[in-house]
């Protein structure tokens, strides 16, 4: 899966939304939503950026960019709710319960167990979202 494939006249915001929503459901809508009354021009920079300039390139699949976000996040262990999100996202683009549980462990080496705890205790919190029928992770 790959948001490349774009209208040339398309906007960065206008790509942006497209791949937020493409990659993040309901997940990314909450974001964007929970900044509407505090900083609205932060979601239109969340939009352009990572969405419409970095995720929309060439040369990894979605895939791909999110293994690599779940596992930046997970090490980072200082945001749990963006970690859940892309987790979520992960789901959307074809990545599997067991890939993301793995990527999790695989922190354990290279950041600590505290971070792969952290990162597998959000994984499961996602999972029972969506056995719940409760798609998209809170912001």
């Amino acid at each position: 899966m790959t948001i490349q494939n774009t209208p040339s006249q398309e906007s960065r915001l206008e790509r942006g939304q497209r791949a937020l929503e493409a990659i993040d459901g309901k997940a990314g809508r909450n974001v964007i939503e929970a900044l509407a009354d505090i900083a609205p021009d932060f979601a239109t920079y969340l939009f352009e950026f990572p969405f419409g300039d970095i995720y929309s390139r060439p040369g990894l699949s979605l895939r791909d960019r999110e293994i690599a976000t779940i596992a930046a996040l997970a090490a980072m262990g200082t945001a749990p709710p963006q970690l859940k999100v892309h987790i979520e996202a992960g789901l959307n683009v074809g990545l599997s319960r067991e890939e993301i549980t793995e990527i999790l462990m695989q922190m354990a080496v290279y950041a600590g167990f505290p971070a792969a705890l952290n990162g597998l205790f959000a994984a499961k919190e996602v999972y029972a979202l969506r056995e719940g029928g409760e798609e998209g992770a809170s912001v």
